[in-house]
């Protein structure tokens, strides 16, 4: 009978085995695990955590009990069924780093996929706090808001693809994390104002990129000049310079001194405070400026779909290590699951959320990419049949 492959197999086919050879191999992953069928390497331990994300799984003893219950399907994917003990042991001792490598190789993939160049070129940068509670997870740092991780992420919002990603500790300053964010030339990013430093915006300015944030209050600017307020909810529409020439006694000279920017007050929707946007694009239309930051949103809800449809609320281990490596589990999942969405399943018509919802009723199961369509319409109402009155015979 010919074998064919699951909605497992599927989705772990971009899964490409020399990128996750080659960052088992940089990381030295699979040390100590030995070899041989019982050996649980860096891969198998990956494709155990996909299987928890894409089912929705979030206990050790969850992953355990549904996985041996799967056998049948271990020899076509490489895998074994594991232990308690083995998969926490894992998560504490299998380098995060791994993972990330393999997370940010298929980062690269999906790029190359779904495309996106020239002037379409849109990144939002922002951050969302990964959060712990309790006594056991003492390595965890606490910022004046969570106590925990934060995931720094660039986004593509035509592409619905994360373009770059880094996890660090609740403590880290934004605008810290987002300096290591890769400036694309042509691109723009759209930022609020907690990335507010005239430093790395020069060096965006530098690398041939844009910007468009949100100008802080307390903001030093010097009007330059009025352009015409055009468009609807466009308030105003000026040319300013911002900061002082030395910020403070010591400090490096203010590299924005003499370059000028562009400021948009925008009205609110409801009334309120005008939103006041700082970029330094020139040419675009205002409506246009205030519509890419509107646009900015569609980040916030990226990271809520995460939250809602994958695991890194609740974790399978208490290491900083355990923790790191579920949340770059839970970014791989969600890019190979939109991979499966780009490329084999582009016949399905709905989302991705409900995409996931149908793989993980039948993981095990061949995918059927059939979207159900409209039901047939019934057929025409015919007259019902005469009605027969029973005779009473003697």
């Amino acid at each position: 009978m010919p074998y064919t492959p699951s909605a497992f197999n599927r989705l772990l086919e971009p899964l490409n085995r020399r990128l996750v050879a080659a960052a088992v191999a940089r990381h030295d992953g699979d040390r100590g695990v030995g070899q041989g069928e019982n050996a649980w390497t860096c891969a198998r331990h990956l494709k155990t955590l996909l299987f928890a994300q894409w089912t929705g799984l979030g206990s050790l003893r969850q992953i355990e009990v549904g996985l041996a219950g799967q056998s049948a399907a271990f020899y076509h994917l490489g895998l074994r069924a594991p232990c308690r003990s083995t998969l926490s042991d894992a998560g504490a001792q299998r380098p995060a780093a791994v993972f990330a490598e393999i997370a940010a190789g298929l980062a690269q993939k999906l790029a190359g996929t779904l495309g996106g160049e020239g002037d379409s070129l849109v990144r939002l940068l922002d951050s969302t706090p990964i959060m712990v509670k309790g006594e056991r997870f003492t390595w965890a740092e606490k910022s004046a808001r969570i106590r925990g991780l934060k995931l720094h992420l660039l986004y593509d919002p035509r592409a619905a693809r994360p373009v770059w990603f880094a996890l660090s500790s609740a403590k880290v300053d934004d605008v810290v994390a987002g300096r290591a964010a890769p400036l694309e030339p042509g691109a723009t990013l759209v930022f609020d104002k907690g990335y507010t430093d005239y430093r790395w915006w020069a060096e965006i300015i530098a690398a041939g990129a844009r910007f468009i944030t949100r100008r802080k209050r307390n903001g030093h600017a010097r009007p330059l000049g009025e352009r015409p307020a055009e468009g609807a909810a466009i308030l105003a529409d000026r040319t300013i310079q911002v900061g002082h020439r030395r910020p403070k006694a010591g400090a490096p000279a203010n590299p924005l001194y003499h370059t000028t920017l562009r400021e948009v007050v925008v009205e609110r929707d409801g009334g309120g405070v005008p939103l006041v946007l700082l970029t330094n694009d020139l040419d675009r239309p205002a409506a246009e400026i205030a519509r890419l930051y509107k646009e900015r949103w569609q980040i916030e809800l990226f990271f809520k779909w995460l939250k809602q449809n994958l695991k890194i609320r609740r974790f399978l281990g208490r290491s900083e290590n355990a923790v790191r490596t579920q949340v770059y589990a839970a970014l791989i999942a969600f890019m190979l699951l939109r991979l499966l969405h780009a490329t084999t399943a582009r016949a399905f018509r709905a989302g991705t959320a409900l995409l996931l919802a149908q793989i993980k009723i039948d993981l095990f199961r061949p995918l059927h990419l059939c979207h159900p369509g409209r039901p047939k319409p019934p057929p025409p109402n015919t007259p019902p049949p005469p009605r027969q009155y029973p005779l009473a015979f003697r």
